[in-house]
């Protein structure tokens, strides 16, 4: 974030910047809300720990203009937010920092909904439940749809198996093809079982020792460091940890043909997403190929929690990115481009019927 804040926020279309704190609960966090043009913001809590203030407030500026794209291209009639709590994620008393926190959201008075992300818990959002009705991602005892990591990994799985076809052929699936997984977590782990199961050889890496081994005795696949993982000989990089992963450093070591995964902001900057489509890797988009998880858990807000309907809504995930392939090809443009005009468009016809801003909210909610 090299603009002044204003300008930033400016350019790049965010409506406002909170920022929340409870000393007595050693409460710090950021709410960054993009758009409300097609709905309430929608992105999940992060807790994360930041080297600095603005690290954290440009970590949620650029997750929650990516959510605003996600829901935008998915079709969900929602805009984008993020909220990121500042700490150690692996704090135990965390109660009362997340119900202090859900008081917050709660004052916006269903402007922001809140879910499940990186450092947090279901356990976690049951907390903030205590104080707010605005919480999407719930335990299924607490009425949510519960864990929603297999969900996103099956919209991964739809996004990969369309770039195989347009990389390999008509009919070409993923038996047989070399795949790296980095990161095994939420997403990571049922994407590896997704994988096995499709007959591909897969290797894993993650920073996490336990749960390397953990995976390897659960599936028979084979690991490697994280630090080779970029230049692993591969047919399939996909990245399920943070973002950022393609970037100056690691894009000349990429030897795969295709970058599907669920991280979010995998390109460090928009360049290198012109330079993977150069060097003749397809990148899935990672708000495309990610969606699955919020596609599925928002769901249950038009009409309850109903498995077969919600997974099906991401079996669509595998159109969605033939679609952007098709575009990509047909407008000679790289596909991170093609994805945004598929979610610009949306929000334009929107804004067309809308003030900038404001979202119907008699619209039919399920919290």
């Amino acid at each position: 974030m090299t603009e002044k804040i204003f300008d930033y926020m400016s350019n790049y279309g965010y409506e406002k910047i909170l920022l929340f704190q409870n000393e007595d609960v050693g409460l710090r966090a950021v709410l960054a809300i993009h758009s409300t043009v097609l709905g309430p913001a929608a992105g999940g809590c992060r807790f994360w720990t930041y080297a600095s203030d603005l690290d954290a407030m440009e970590d949620a500026m650029r997750l929650a203009r990516g959510m605003t794209y996600k829901y935008a291209a998915a079709g969900v009639n929602l805009g984008g937010g993020k909220v990121v709590v500042i700490g150690d994620p692996k704090r135990k008393d965390r109660e009362m920092l997340f119900r202090a926190l859900g008081r917050f959201i709660n004052k916006l008075r269903g402007e922001y909904l809140t879910g499940e992300d990186v450092g947090t818990t279901l356990q976690d959002m049951d907390y903030m439940r205590m104080e707010t009705p605005y919480v999407i991602t719930l335990s299924k005892a607490s009425g949510g749809a519960g864990p929603i990591g297999g969900a996103t990994a099956f919209g991964v799985l739809q996004a990969m198996k369309a770039c195989a076809e347009e990389t390999w052929g008509a009919g070409a699936n993923l038996q047989g093809r070399k795949i790296v997984v980095q990161g095994l977590g939420a997403v990571g782990y049922p994407m590896v079982e997704y994988l096995v199961k499709e007959g591909a050889a897969v290797t894993i890496a993650d920073i996490d020792a336990q749960k390397v081994a953990q995976v390897k005795n659960d599936f028979g696949v084979n690991a490697m460091d994280v630090r080779d993982i970029f230049s692993a000989d591969a047919d399939i990089y996909c990245p399920c940890a943070l973002g950022g992963v393609v970037n100056d450093e690691t894009l000349e070591q990429f030897r795969v043909k295709i970058i599907c995964g669920s991280a979010n902001n995998q390109l460090r900057a928009e360049k290198h997403g012109d330079a993977l489509q150069q060097r003749g890797i397809l990148y899935a988009p990672d708000y495309i190929a990610n969606a699955g998880g919020t596609v599925f858990d928002t769901d249950r807000l038009w009409g309850g929690v109903n498995v077969e309907r919600g997974m099906n809504k991401v079996s669509k995930i595998y159109e969605r990115m033939k679609q952007v392939i098709d575009i990509s090809k047909s407008q000679n443009i790289p596909t991170y481009l093609a994805a945004d005009h598929i979610a610009e468009e949306r929000i334009a016809q929107a804004r067309a019927i809308k003030r900038i801003g404001g979202y119907n909210q008699s619209a039919p909610l399920t919290l």
